[in-house]
């Protein structure tokens, strides 16, 4: 028997029968791919089938996730949490097999994949992380962050422009111990590859300093040798990333090789049968032989005993280096200051940006944590999301030449960033954050989504957070964004209105569980006396009336000033107004009923919403009676002191609005 060939075979047969009881999926790449997977997980891959969350573990990802079954497929051989009975429910509702790579629903899946190219930047990421941790913890004799990133990708992640980006940052970084394996079978959903695809590919790694590697198993099926062989050599270059382009046949062994019709169609009863008889299989559905897992079983105990050996050297390096050791511990538990005793992030005297009391929290934040690490997408200057040096530490700049560097020029690629900061985050280790012009948020949304489909706690830092950005028009000036970020299921959009809030929004964004985005001003805002810590629940009374309100005027940001000053013209008027800040609406909804009905009284049905954006976030809090001050145009170029006023964004209009609603629950 040979147990490797039957292995190879099975990870194909078993992904295609799961396609085809599934009737959906995509046996193309598990069938072309699966000698690339097999050698890589029996001659390589550092895993441990007993405790998968093993630190220094090699880290794999499917980037091309349609090939999920083939993903699956490893999982079940190597006993890595699956059973057969969840490859027979593939893509049903509930299984553990998704018809896309799920981070968090299937043990053993590092990052969830499916949106092409995203991830090979969380690839990245990981490799960052592995170097960073390395730099900082690594003393000589005692290698305890010592492990690779694998990605295998197809022809579509490379088209997508994310992979660009991330691999050009990655070569630029030196990232030696990041190898992407490239399943190179020339065909996408459309046909061949060379209606949209015709680039020389290893020229393009090539130039953005990656090592090019090339593997033909089209001439040479199932040559695991010379996989293994381009492998080492990747393994042996250490001071920049390894692509290996592993030339295949989509489908292979399937009467459909080579034919875009596999691609993402089961391969139908009929044909199923014939790659059987073609392959040499067989065994009944969903079975194979013991000597498979048995073989399979040899890597997984090679696993078992490296993690054995590791733990033994960590045990000698705590002794020999406690505090180091200690601290490693903290990270990668994910451990946090109390926040309860940094009150002096709550400190601010005079009118400040969002921006620059943000960067004051940071920098606060950054003394505590040492796992805090991040960067911007070539704004830090105007972000000002640097952690600055100071006689006690020094932060430095992450770069090939000092992966101990906590600060991050992610250069202009605002997509990859965003997504190199989930695969920091999922590494363990690292409390990531990045950062951009808040309108630039389009261009990170697709991995912003990923990291609230995970719950990963990535920080975004988004500035220039309204038409206050004013000259530079309405290209950089967000309307549509905080809406559009709103609607994320699980991620919170904190705009705060002064310091202390901002203090709270960076508290709750490091204390939570999901993702946080941080919607910051460029301008100069004045501090309250009473914002602070209650900001934390999302929306509180911030300046209230005696008894109970004739009107609520609710906004985030720099138009609660404008809430404020209305409320002061309102009571020389006789009207009682209360005014809410509502940095959170996330936060806000988790508060009990009793609670926002307490700072949001129903009785009060007069309302003024203000907010420089959309108006569509509003219309749940200013109810049939309320009036919403918003925008429903994109802005223009201007000083801010002009365009706010053009717009409508005055105190005046604030009291006229007021008065209306009022007028509205009268007739009501």
């Amino acid at each position: 028997m040979d147990v490797q060939k039957i292995t190879i075979n099975a990870l194909r047969i078993l992904s295609a029968e799961a396609i085809e009881k599934a009737k959906s999926g995509h046996p193309g790449l598990p069938m072309g791919c699966a000698p690339i997977a097999y050698t890589l997980f029996q001659n390589f891959l550092k895993f441990n089938p007993q405790n998968l969350k093993w630190d220094n573990r090699d880290r794999f990802i499917l980037s091309a996730g349609h090939g999920s079954m083939l993903y699956y497929s490893l999982l079940y051989l190597y006993r890595m949490g699956l059973e057969k009975e969840d490859l027979m429910n593939f893509r049903q509702l509930g299984a553990k097999t998704p018809g896309h790579p799920e981070y968090g629903h299937t043990a053993g899946v590092e990052t969830t994949t499916g949106p092409l190219g995203q991830g090979i930047a969380n690839a990245v990421g990981m490799a960052l992380a592995e170097a960073h941790l390395a730099a900082m913890y690594n003393k000589p004799g005692y290698k305890v962050v010592d492990h690779y990133t694998y990605a295998i990708c197809g022809d579509g992640c490379l088209e997508e422009g994310i992979s660009y980006e991330a691999c050009s940052f990655a070569g630029t970084h030196g990232l030696g111990k990041l190898i992407l394996l490239y399943d190179d079978n020339e065909i996408t959903i459309e046909g061949n590859t060379d209606v949209t695809f015709k680039e020389n590919v290893g020229a393009r790694f090539a130039a953005q300093n990656w090592q090019v590697l090339h593997v033909d198993l089209v001439a040479s099926p199932d040559d695991v040798a010379a996989l293994s062989a381009a492998i080492e050599q990747a393994k042996a270059r250490t001071d920049k990333p390894s692509v290996i382009i592993c030339h295949t046949n989509i489908g292979f062994g399937s009467p459909l090789e080579g034919s875009a019709k596999c691609h993402g169609a089961p391969l139908g009863a009929d044909n199923l049968q014939k790659s059987k008889e073609k392959l040499g299989w067989e065994y009944p559905p969903f079975e194979c032989p013991q000597e498979v897992f048995d073989h399979c079983a040899i890597a997984a105990q090679a696993g078992a005993i490296a993690e054995m050996e590791w733990k033994k050297m960590f045990a000698e390096y705590e002794y020999a280096y406690p505090e180091l050791a200690a601290s490693y511990k903290d990270v990668m538990a994910g451990k946090m200051p109390d926040f309860d005793d940094m009150d002096d992030l709550y400190d601010f005297d005079k009118p400040m940006a969002t921006r620059q009391t943000s960067a004051k929290v940071l920098n606060k934040l950054a003394a505590k944590m040492p796992q805090l690490m991040g960067g911007s997408a070539d704004l830090g200057p105007s972000n000002l999301s640097d952690m600055k040096d100071t006689d006690e530490l020094v932060y430095g700049t992450f770069s090939a030449e000092n992966f101990a560097g906590r600060n991050m020029h992610f250069g202009i690629r605002e997509h990859a960033m965003a997504a190199i900061a989930n695969g920091m985050q999922l590494h363990g280790g690292i409390q990531a954050y990045c950062a951009t012009f808040f309108v630039f948020s389009d261009y990170c949304k697709p991995a912003m989504r990923l990291s609230a489909l995970m719950q990963l706690p990535v920080s975004y830092i988004m500035t220039h957070d309204s038409i206050g950005v004013g000259e530079d028009g309405p290209t950089h000036q967000p309307i549509e964004q905080l809406i559009m970020l709103r609607s994320v299921p699980g991620l919170k959009v904190y705009r705060p209105a002064d310091g202390k809030e901002t203090a709270a929004a960076w508290v709750s964004a490091l204390s939570g569980k999901e993702p946080t985005v941080l919607v910051l001003s460029r301008q100069n805002l004045p501090q309250y006396e009473r914002s602070g810590k209650n900001a934390l629940k999302g929306g509180y009374i911030l300046d209230d009336c005696d008894g109970m309100p004739d009107v609520l005027l609710i906004g985030s940001g720099s138009e609660v000033e404008l809430c404020v000053k209305a409320k002061a013209a309102l009571a020389e008027k006789g009207v009682n107004a209360r005014v809410v800040s509502m940095p959170c609406m996330e936060e806000f909804e988790k508060q009990t009923e009793a609670y926002k009905r307490l700072v949001l009284p129903p009785k009060t049905k007069a309302r003024v919403c203000v907010e420089a954006a959309s108006p569509y976030s509003w219309y749940q809090y200013a109810g049939d009676c309320g009036e919403i001050i918003g925008m429903s145009t994109f802005g223009a170029s201007a000083p801010a002191g002009k365009l706010f006023p053009h717009f409508g964004f005055t105190v005046e209009n604030v009291v006229e609005k007021a008065l209306a609603s009022i007028e509205k629950t009268k007739a009501d």
